[in-house]
């Protein structure tokens, strides 16, 4: 497997890997990863359908990339997906996935369309003081020293930031800015986070720092993840004759590491798995109460060849999710439990070191978790108040907020966001649906005199119409008559966050793995960051490049970070704008700066200085054209 960049190798079509109808895969997870590991086996890999097995312990695919209605419950989102124009391979295969909205056309062509007919941006960023505009107004308020914070950690090593903490590089200077509340609140950091993923994310959407504090740098699908995303990944599938196996739970996955003929290599052996877990079970992995560990039944054995390729999801972000209702709290129960995805990457790291260190991330979920909450509107009272803070109408169809609204006040730290309605395809005309989360759910809420998660859904949406500003005197009534609210609480949701050292997720495809890979956001892959879509769907195509020996590139990470003109926009930038020589330096360094600036005058370096706002236009020249949003470099503004 190699990367490459261009269209070049982007356009072409790879040629049948030698010896695939001979081949068979076993995929352990449907989540996002698994399904593009089968995407591509199909797609690429010219493996018959047949030959693929899907074995997924939930009842449905999709894994964390949820979006379902219960009966009992209602509407629920988990969470949600904010997309990236440089998600190089989600893009890739999207361009030959049917779209569930319009099956002539494909998942990319329907959400370009829309996102160039409907562009994302926000009108409110923040609020605070019950539903007042905070006035973030698209600044970053980044001290010179503060910026200087984010410059050293955007050129340390990653060696160098083994087990390190965001506040081991991050002072007040940064964390009290407009910058952290925005990036905090969008990729739901906590200040305990890992300083190396912080530093990824930093490098790797360093050419969205224009469109941060307004999301004009995100896009958005036309319904939640699970409908515009997964479903049309499944029916492709199902379509190739992809065999899907639910309710399966994987107890464990046998190599021979240390009797290996050749020290050098790793063969899968043997799946062990149990068939119908039970009801407890499957309620147990949607979040159901009342759900429980893995019964016992019979255990299968799958022998394997080194022709059987295995796909392993090791670890869950979703693991011990739990559902609240509107008159019941979501269950904080962290305990890990047979069949909870944590047990089969355990017994798989006891094997050999390369396969990881699941109690890096598994083992703090008092600093993993959040709640998030979909709250259901059942008529148009509470319209009006969402409306008055994002400027637009909810149920026009297209974007309403644009992305997160942050409550800057809330003792939660509650944010909330309103995409295009309707979010499901089965949603009641009139109705809307909202999803919400809070970052801190140990600490009593401003109104709601309790932490969030021991809050029922009535009382979560109270806490919400609070900010909104809505009248105290209307609060409880709007909340009970007005709003379904289901609160979802998930211990292990920014698990991947967590402080690391190399080693600790295991590569894709392990060094002497001959049948095995493994996929997902605990999978370790260069250059990309974790918690999103285009990560878990690179882990899926990386491994089944390397394991085929598919003879075409896999698109490398978008190299920004590499861009003189989006360095020097950013520098810029993230000054709010101001030129590099309105710095607060001493007469020597100003006189160091004055006289570097003489020496790069007449260069093509000078006038990108100029170009990107580094140095202010001189007095009596014609004033530079500003650099077009999205036309060469995107999200640069």
């Amino acid at each position: 497997m190699y990367y490459s960049s261009g269209n070049y190798e982007a356009f072409a079509h790879p040629q049948k890997p030698e010896g695939v109808e001979g081949k068979s895969a076993y995929i352990i997870g449907s989540g996002l990863a698994g399904l593009t590991a089968a995407c591509y086996l199909v797609r690429d890999g010219r493996m018959p359908g047949e030959r693929i097995h899907i074995l997924e312990r939930d009842p449905r695919a999709g894994g964390a990339c949820d979006g379902w209605d219960y009966s009992n419950l209602g509407f629920t989102m988990r969470g949600g997906r904010e997309m990236d124009n440089h998600f190089e391979v989600m893009w890739d295969l999207y361009r030959d996935i049917p779209s569930i909205e319009d099956p002539d056309v494909s998942v990319l062509d329907y959400y370009y369309w829309l996102n160039k007919r409907d562009p994302n941006y926000s009108l409110c960023r923040a609020t605070v003081d019950r539903g007042k505009d905070a006035h973030t107004d698209n600044k970053f308020n980044l001290s010179d020293r503060a910026c200087m914070e984010i410059m050293t950690l955007f050129f340390t090593p990653e060696e160098d930031l083994q087990d390190k903490k965001i506040t081991e590089y991050f002072s007040d200077e940064v964390l009290d800015s407009n910058f952290w509340l925005y990036w905090r609140t969008m990729f739901a950091f906590e200040n305990w986070h890992s300083a190396l993923e912080m530093k990824r994310y930093i490098t790797r959407f360093i050419h969205h720092l224009g469109g941060l504090p307004d999301f004009s740098a995100l896009r958005f699908t036309r319904y939640n993840q699970y409908e515009s995303m997964i479903l049309p990944m499944e029916n492709y599938l199902k379509a190739h004759g992809v065999d899907f196996q639910f309710n399966v739970h994987v107890t464990d996955v046998q190599f021979s590491c240390d009797d290996a003929a050749d020290v050098d290599r790793k063969v899968a052996t043997e799946l062990r798995l149990v068939r119908e877990p039970g009801q407890p079970a499957v309620d147990a992995a949607e979040g159901v109460q009342g759900g429980g560990a893995v019964g016992e039944g019979t255990e299968e054995v799958i022998a394997l060849t080194e022709d059987d390729l295995v796909f392993i999801t090791p670890g869950s972000c979703v693991s011990h999710s739990s559902f609240g209702s509107q008159d019941e709290p979501a269950h904080f129960e962290p305990e890990l439990v047979a069949g909870d995805g944590w047990d089969l990457w355990k017994r798989i790291a006891a094997q050999d070191p390369s396969f990881g260190h699941p109690e890096k991330f598994c083992s703090n979920p008092a600093e993993s978790n959040w709640e998030s909450a979909t709250v259901t509107t059942l008529d148009e009272r509470i319209l009006p108040y969402i409306e008055a803070i994002c400027k637009r109408d909810p149920l026009s169809g297209n974007v309403v907020t644009g992305g997160i609204v942050t409550v800057k006040d809330s003792s939660w730290l509650l944010s909330w966001t309103i995409n295009r309605q309707p979010q499901f395809r089965a949603q009641p005309e009139g109705q809307a649906c909202v999803w919400l989360y809070g970052l801190f759910t140990d600490v009593p809420g401003d109104y709601v005199k309790k932490p969030m998660r021991d809050c029922t859904g009535k009382e979560i949406c109270e806490e919400w119409l609070y900010h909104l500003g809505v009248p105290e005197d209307q609060i409880e009534e709007l909340a009970s008559t007005a709003a379904n609210t289901v609160p979802c609480m998930m211990p292990y949701i920014t698990a991947f966050f967590m402080p690391r050292a190399a080693g600790d997720r295991p590569d894709v495809v392990p060094e002497g793995a001959v049948n095995f890979a493994f996929i997902g956001q605990f999978a370790e892959t260069p250059r990309d960051t974790i918690f999103t879509t285009e990560y878990s769907m690179r882990t899926g195509m990386e491994a089944v490049y390397t394991l085929l020996d598919i003879d075409r590139g896999v698109p490398e990470v978008w190299g920004s970070c590499f861009d003189i003109r989006v360095l020097l926009n950013a520098t810029c930038l993230l000054r709010d704008g101001k030129p590099l020589t309105d710095m607060k330096l001493n007469a020597v360094e100003h006189l160091a700066l004055r006289e570097g600036l003489k020496k790069l005058e007449g260069t093509d370096l000078y006038g990108l200085l100029r170009e990107f706002g580094v140095i202010p236009d001189e007095p009596g020249t014609r004033p530079l054209k500003a650099p077009a949003v999205e036309a060469v470099y995107p999200g640069i503004h």
